[in-house]
């Protein structure tokens, strides 16, 4: 007898799921994002007097300082590194005269830009994007001397993001990464949040990628000549969600915002009034990660001051929260990859936060001819050099 009613509890069980299950069969599905992976902090150890924890066996030291809130670097043919400035609408070149490993003097390559961020080198020329423009500079190496060669087209107003970033291909197709104007909502002007395309004469722009609210920082991985990118997603909605990203961005793909962040999970502000393709026809991320750690630049190692397992890893700024409970990011961590891949992650510097003491905001990462790695800070106001010992 309790055999039967045993049977009889699991059918009437059945029944009720199928029925929910018929029921709700136009709601949207949602694909639950997978958990980012736990970071190993075993790497690192203190091995400098800034008090930063950066793995065994290198060395890191300030290249720069005073730059008031230093962000994009680019590095030209002859090896001279340039920052932008957005917070002073300059563009400067941080010079090392006597080769010593420390910038001698800064020189002001442009002045009076509106917030200028995204640079970039290709065929020898410069390219800038403020927030309303990118435009192409003949660039003297010698005499460190940009001389503006034409606007090659406006960018909108960039509202809540004004910050857009430069990638080339090496055929000199360029992308440019367009913030949204707020923290969640439609867009009128399709250009934002999004990555346009053109080439290098700026013919003809158009939409790349679009649903990407804020890629502030985008790179062409040089042996596929893929684009990838990073994505913040929006606030306000707890200390777990919505994750940040990583991308592989595609032409004609839809990266989900505002409707949808992570893998396909419908936003709450807008579940209501989306149909059943909405979320399914957005892209998952290639790689989540923590709600709110801002992820800024990234740069794939190609570079002997490296071991040969670590060539082709991706390195990742994690530039901190602010709308966060518990302060999360404030490093720099380094991403195994394979392929098309990113399957693991680690600690690679930290110390940058200290309880609840920030000293500073790494921003973005740019390698050396010599393989050594230049890292921005626009909290401390300096730019880093990081080499094997």
């Amino acid at each position: 007898m309790k055999k039967y009613l045993v049977v009889i509890i699991a059918l009437f069980a059945a029944s009720l799921i199928s029925y929910a299950l018929f029921k709700n069969r136009g709601a949207l599905p949602a694909v639950l994002p997978p958990a980012p992976i736990e970071t190993n902090n075993s790497n690192t150890q203190a091995k400098n007097d800034l008090g930063l924890n950066i793995p065994a066996g290198f060395s890191i030291d300030i290249f720069a300082q005073n730059l008031d809130g230093p962000r994009d670097l680019v590095i030209d043919s002859a090896g001279t590194l340039l920052a932008s400035i957005p917070t002073k609408g300059k563009v400067v070149a941080v010079v090392d005269e006597n080769g010593d490993g420390k910038s001698d003097k800064t020189i002001d390559i442009l002045t009076n830009r509106d917030k200028p961020h995204g640079l970039a080198f290709f065929d020898g020329q410069l390219f800038v994007a403020e927030e309303t423009k990118l435009t192409r500079f003949n660039w003297d190496v010698q005499k460190l001397e940009a001389k503006a060669d034409k606007v090659l087209f406006t960018l909108p107003y960039g509202g809540r993001h004004f910050t857009r970033t430069i990638a080339f291909k090496d055929d000199g197709t360029m992308y440019v990464s367009i913030g949204s104007t707020c923290d969640v909502c439609h867009e009128k002007d399709p250009f934002q949040a999004s990555v346009i395309v053109s080439d290098h004469d700026g013919t003809s722009p158009r939409l790349f990628a679009k649903g990407l609210r804020n890629a502030v920082f985008i790179t062409v991985e040089e042996k596929s000549q893929k684009l990838w990118g990073v994505e913040m997603g929006r606030d306000n909605l707890g200390d777990t969600i919505p994750p940040d990203e990583i991308n592989i961005l595609e032409e004609d793909k839809n990266y989900g915002w505002p409707n949808c962040y992570g893998a396909q999970v419908p936003d709450k502000k807008f579940k209501a009034s989306l149909g059943n393709s909405d979320c399914q026809n957005t892209q998952v991320p290639a790689y989540p990660l923590c709600a709110h750690c801002a992820p800024l630049g990234l740069a794939f190692i190609n570079s002997d001051e490296f071991d040969k397992n670590s060539q082709g890893d991706l390195l990742l700024s994690l530039h901190g929260s602010w709308n966060s409970t518990k302060p999360v990011g404030y490093k720099i961590i380094k991403l195994k990859r394979e392929g098309d891949k990113l399957v693991s992650q680690e600690d690679f510097i930290t110390g940058f936060l200290k309880g609840n003491q920030v000293s500073g905001r790494p921003v973005d990462l740019a390698f050396s001819p010599k393989g050594e790695l230049f890292i921005s800070d626009d909290k401390a106001g300096v730019i880093y050099r990081l080499r094997r010992q």
